[in-house]
C-alpha cells in the first residue's frame, strides 16, 4: 500500500523574522515623512519629492521585497511517500449452534439474549478490526460446515455471520469435525496466497461437550498442530442451571424452564495447549468481548513502512515574482512622476 503526503517547509526558516523588520518599516515610514531606510526605489517612497503620490509604488516594493525575504527562507515542496506490504493472517472462526446455544444466560443492555445472539455483534467487532486479514466462518453443531471461504470481503462476511441460527445443523457438539474443517480450509488459503500472510488460527467458540462427529477434539488439534495452526477457544456460556426456552411441538416458545448445562473447559484448555493457542472463559457478554479483545491484541502483524522523500526548491518561483514586483514599483513610480511634472 502506497500513500502519498505533500507539504510545504522552509529550509532556512530564521530568514522569516526579518518580514517582522518589513512591518516596523512600514510603520515608522507611515509614521514620518521620509523613508525610515534606504531600500530599492526608496525614492518612490519619499512624500516630500511627490506630494500625494500613489501608494502603488511604495505597496509593490514592500511586496518585492517580502518575497525577497521569503526566497531566502528556501521554500520547498516536500513530497513524503510511504509504502507499506499489506500482511495479515488467515482465521477460521468456528461457532457452535448447537441447541445449548439458546440457553439465555447472558445479559446485553439490561435485556436477557441467548448465547448466539450475544456472540454476533462481538464476531462483527472482531472481524471490522481486521481489515488486513482473510476471515472465514465454519458452523458446527452435530457436523460442521463452512459457511464462508476465507475472504476480505468483511462486509458480506458479516452478513453471513447475521443469517447464523440454532437448528440450521442437525443438533450435536462436533467440536473435532469443526478443528478439522478449519484447518483444511486454512491449509487451502495457504496454497492460494503464499508469502503474503504472517500465519493461520482458528478460533473456536462452544458451550458444550463434543457429543457427535467422526473426529475426537484432540485429533483435530494434532492436525492443527501439525499444520501450524494455533487455535483459541472459547468456553461460552455458565455451567448449572440456566434459563432456556420451552417450546411446544410447532417449535414455538411457550415459556422458560431450567436446564442443567456443563461446559467442557478442561478439554478446550487442552487444545489450546496443544496449537499454543490460548484458552478463555466466557460466562458473560463483558468477558467473551474481552475474550475476543485479547485473541485481537494478540495475533496482530506490525507492518514495516519504509518513507522516502521527494524535495523541490520554490524560491526560484518567488524570486521571478520579486523581481516582476520590482519592475512593476518602478514602472508605477516613473509613471507617477511623469504625471506630476506634467
Amino acid at each position: 500500500m502506497i500513500e502519498n503526503l505533500d507539504t510545504i517547509r522552509f529550509a532556512a526558516p530564521y530568514w522569516l523574522f526579518a518580514l517582522i523588520a518589513l512591518l516596523v518599516v512600514a510603520w515608522l515610514r507611515g509614521r514620518r515623512s521620509v523613508a525610515a531606510i534606504i531600500m530599492p526605489f526608496a525614492g518612490s517612497w519619499r512624500r516630500s519629492s511627490i506630494v500625494g503620490a500613489s501608494r502603488l509604488p511604495t505597496a509593490l516594493a514592500f511586496l518585492s521585497a517580502a518575497a525577497i525575504v521569503v526566497a531566502l527562507a528556501r521554500p520547498q515542496s516536500v513530497e513524503t511517500e510511504s509504502q507499506s506490504k499489506s500482511k495479515g493472517y488467515d482465521i477460521m472462526l468456528a461457532i457452535d449452534l448447537s441447541g445449548s446455544m439458546e440457553a439465555e444466560d447472558y445479559v446485553v443492555k439490561r435485556k436477557r439474549v441467548n448465547r448466539l445472539a450475544a456472540v454476533k455483534p462481538v464476531l462483527s467487532a472482531f472481524v471490522n478490526r481486521r481489515e488486513n486479514d482473510r476471515i472465514g466462518l465454519i458452523a458446527f453443531s452435530g457436523r460442521a460446515y463452512t459457511v464462508a471461504p476465507l475472504t476480505f470481503d468483511h462486509n458480506w462476511l458479516a452478513r453471513q455471520t447475521e443469517r447464523l441460527q440454532i437448528g440450521l445443523i442437525e443438533d450435536g457438539t462436533a467440536i473435532g469435525d469443526a478443528i478439522a474443517v478449519a484447518t483444511a480450509r486454512l491449509q487451502q488459503g495457504a496454497k492460494e496466497r503464499a508469502g503474503e500472510r504472517e500465519g493461520a488460527f482458528i478460533v473456536l467458540l462452544t458451550d458444550g461437550e463434543n457429543t457427535a462427529g467422526m473426529m475426537q477434539p484432540m485429533d483435530g488439534a494434532k492436525l492443527a498442530k501439525e499444520a501450524g495452526i494455533r487455535v483459541y477457544t472459547i468456553a461460552a456460556g455458565r455451567n448449572g442451571y440456566v434459563p432456556v426456552p420451552r417450546r411446544n411441538e410447532a417449535g414455538q416458545r411457550i415459556g422458560t424452564a431450567q436446564a442443567l448445562m456443563r461446559v467442557d473447559t478442561e478439554t478446550l484448555q487442552r487444545i489450546a495447549a496443544e496449537t499454543d493457542g490460548a484458552f478463555f472463559r466466557a460466562e458473560d457478554s463483558d468477558t467473551i468481548d474481552e475474550a475476543f479483545r485479547l485473541i485481537d491484541e494478540t495475533s496482530k502483524v506490525e507492518f514495516e513502512v519504509n518513507e522516502f522523500s521527494i524535495v523541490t526548491e520554490l524560491f526560484p518561483y518567488v524570486l521571478v515574482f520579486a523581481a516582476a514586483t520590482a519592475l512593476l514599483a518602478v514602472a508605477a513610480s516613473a509613471t507617477r512622476q511623469q504625471e506630476v511634472l506634467a
